[in-house]
């Protein structure tokens, strides 16, 4: 499952690596391997190894788009926390977080984006503003509040 915005970075991504990235490494190795000794030569070393890295990516995101859901906004999810829904919660020692329940593919570089499949985004689904949510820590169970739910519409 996916969100259609984590959908269109992922293609984004995909693009910018087949399109730009990947043709600018290819350029740099058949460079670097033009030079001569390949064994000590570190500029063909490191785009070969780029190269590889970003082929590898590249497999990656054409495998995922393809078996992907993109799950839409739905106007019968409103007041509840489903896939896609930004939360705002707080403990009793009146910390508070925000953030976006998403898929495990979303995640990556974002601070505010957790899982659907973690603990905390599994205490919280199909619960409403006000409702209490207990989350299973590695240090026992933690209370948080529902102050607050919002979609992308």
């Amino acid at each position: 499952m996916i969100t259609k915005e984590g959908h269109e970075a992922l293609k984004k991504e995909l693009d910018y690596l087949w399109r730009e990235k990947r043709p600018d490494t290819t350029r740099k190795v058949t460079w670097a391997a033009s030079l001569g000794d390949r064994s000590e030569n570190a500029d063909y070393q490191y785009n070969k190894k780029l190269l590889r890295e970003i082929d590898r990516r590249v497999r990656y995101l054409r495998k995922r788009l393809e078996d992907m859901r993109v799950v839409q906004y739905m106007p019968e999810q409103e007041g509840k926390v489903f896939f896609g829904a930004w939360v705002d919660i707080e403990n009793e020692q009146g910390e508070t977080k925000r953030f976006r329940i998403v898929g495990y593919d979303e995640i990556y570089d974002r601070m505010d984006y957790i899982s659907i499949d973690s603990p905390m985004a599994r205490a919280l689904l199909r619960k409403e503003v006000d409702d209490e949510a207990i989350v299973q820590t590695p240090s026992g169970e933690v209370c948080w509040w529902i102050t607050g739910i919002e979609y992308v519409k």
